[in-house]
């Protein structure tokens, strides 16, 4: 299966995919609040970034391993001797730039927690917002972001619409859980720099 970029082609190729039909059908675009899993997300973005996002997501395991299972206030925590031990391993993908991005984000979210409660908390008092906004408010904020990882983590995790197709049996089991997006007003907000 070719990168996919669009929900058109998402929808048609990634359900019957034994590693992408897991992921597009029970994660992508659902409304997420765990920062455990919001911080997977933004991780596995972060590492995509050059990369297809099958190539991370058969790492997903070596990452969560890696990561001590996306202990925040742990990989916040992490010296030279966890940076080094990250780089070598085989399992993820070595790139000091995303490994040092990845560690200085666990501290601005443990900063986050201080201020909003959660880095769920803070999305919720972002929301909603266009794309743009998100941009400048993650670069202002996080290392290793750009539009395309911060569009990619706020759609998966249910904070902007484009997942998946009208027609995509997934999304209607998405608007069932009731994404940040479809609430009402939000996508007037959401589009209003279209």
């Amino acid at each position: 299966m070719a990168d996919v970029v669009t929900a058109s082609t998402y929808c048609e190729n990634a359900p019957k995919h034994p590693i992408h039909g897991p992921y597009h059908d029970h994660e992508y675009g659902f409304p997420v609040s765990d920062d455990r899993v919001l911080f997977e997300r933004f991780v596995l973005e972060i590492n995509q970034a050059g990369l297809s996002w099958l190539t991370v997501l058969k790492k997903r395991p070596a990452f969560r391993e890696a990561f001590e299972d996306y202990d925040i206030a742990c990989i916040a925590a992490y010296g030279d001797e966890d940076r080094a031990r990250l780089l070598s391993n085989a399992g993820i993908i070595r790139n000091r730039l995303k490994i040092n991005a990845v560690v200085h984000n666990a501290g601005v979210v443990m900063q986050l927690k201080d201020s909003h409660g959660s880095f769920s908390g803070w999305l919720d008092a972002h929301h909603p917002q266009p794309l743009s906004a998100w941009i400048k408010l993650f670069k202002k904020t996080f290392r290793f972001t750009g539009p395309e990882i911060v569009n990619e983590l706020l759609m998966s995790c249910g904070y902007l619409p484009g997942c998946h197709r009208d027609d995509c049996p997934v999304q209607a089991r998405v608007l069932d859980a009731g994404p940040r997006w479809a609430e009402p007003g939000a996508l007037a907000a959401i589009r209003s720099d279209d």
